[in-house]
């Protein structure tokens, strides 16, 4: 049985004043919401922070890639709500290979491998810790 003190209520309610509970899709959402264009600037503060784009005149042979934002809401093991956090990217449906892009990879390990990866390090006893790299994809 978990135990509510108002010390603990007080703190959530503070917590939640500065996280918002929805997951906009439209624009329109966001701007009603304050913790939306927190997050927003959060997202462009790294591009500039990683130095990972550069401004540059338009093209007049070539068309614009657009761009469009992703919202999610990042939960803690518990579920609750911890942070909203913005995502800037490309629409890629729009970009031709060869031309916008030439080969693009991902590394991201396969389930079979971070299987083998806990199954020995349960067998050696190791301890274990996680983390997240923020702007992990920036980082190249």
């Amino acid at each position: 049985m978990r135990v509510v003190t108002h010390s603990s209520l007080r703190n959530f309610c503070n917590f939640v004043a500065f996280v918002s509970q929805i997951e906009p899709k439209t624009i329109d959402e966001v701007i009603e919401d304050v913790h939306w264009g927190i997050a927003m600037q959060e997202e462009l503060n790294q591009f500039e922070r990683n130095n990972v784009w550069n401004l540059v005149p338009k093209p007049k042979d070539h068309p614009v890639i657009g761009t469009r934002w992703v919202f999610r809401n990042k939960l803690d093991e518990s579920g609750l709500i911890i942070r909203n956090k913005a995502h800037l990217v490309a629409k890629s449906y729009n970009q031709e290979e060869g031309i916008d892009y030439d080969e693009t990879h991902t590394p991201v390990a396969r389930l079979e491998a971070i299987r083998m990866f806990l199954s020995f390090a349960s067998i050696m006893n190791f301890k274990l810790f996680q983390m997240d790299v923020k702007s992990a994809f920036l980082k190249g």
